[in-house]
């Protein structure tokens, strides 16, 4: 366990980094142990969902706080649950597979400490391609239709990505299961939304994706845009 790391009984975190895993052994001691490494008052949340590899043993072994699921919960639901049961002000999040230094983690934080009250990982896809990604095309165009074209394809789909307790309780936690539709509703609500730092998730996730898996997250991601197109749509017709 990480005793100069995890909050002390009693104390209240200021940093929940909130991490969902699924099978993730390979990676997870080293994610959480930079995930402590956040903040002096951070607490770790895991939401294991579906792992039968030993993952919620290793998270317990690290300090971290353990939220388990026998089944899986889906791409992004885990968030949702972890954002629910976290104390802190700041809400950091990570993936138990996305293996990043805490130096890098901190920059999020900071951003939201300093007044934003989302901090997006300034990462906005491939698009000097013939062929450009779908979900790097779906995410262009909601920030366009959100009259944030300055976003590029920065999104809350794409962790790492922090968010203050206010955003937490003005967007509420159950539409984080759905990133397009919590990000749509932070412009709604006027919230203050910035870039931060860049970390190439593409790249990232060449390394960690079946290429099976593509077709099938590519088909996720564009849903899930079109559903935050239909709430955004629904806002300006209310």
């Amino acid at each position: 366990m990480h005793g100069d790391a995890a909050v002390s009984p009693g104390a209240k975190p200021h940093v929940s980094v909130i991490v969902p895993v699924m099978n993730e052994r390979r990676t997870l001691a080293r994610v959480l142990a930079e995930a402590f490494r956040v903040h002096p008052l951070a607490e770790v949340i895991v939401v294991c969902n579906g792992s039968a590899d030993g993952s919620p043993a290793i998270a317990r072994r690290s300090g971290a706080r353990v939220i388990e699921w026998p089944q899986p919960l889906g791409h992004d639901v885990g968030r949702a649950i972890g954002a629910k049961a976290a104390a802190g002000d700041v809400l950091l999040f990570i993936d138990g597979d996305m293996d990043l230094p805490a130096s890098v983690l901190k920059t999020f934080v900071s951003e939201v400490d300093s007044g934003a009250d989302i901090a997006l990982n300034h990462y906005s896809g491939p698009v000097r391609k013939r062929k450009v990604h779908g979900a790097v095309l779906a995410k262009h165009a909601l920030n366009d239709l959100l009259g944030r074209p300055d976003l590029g394809g920065a999104s809350l789909t794409a962790v790492p990505h922090a968010i203050s307790r206010r955003a937490l309780e003005m967007i509420g936690a159950e539409l984080l299961a759905v990133p397009p539709v919590a990000h749509a509703a932070a412009i709604h609500h006027g919230l203050n939304v910035r870039l931060s730092a860049a970390v190439p998730v593409g790249r990232l996730n060449g390394k960690r994706r079946r290429k099976g898996h593509w077709r099938m997250l590519e088909n996720l991601i564009v849903g899930d845009h079109l559903e935050a197109v239909g709430w955004w749509l629904q806002q300006q017709n209310d």
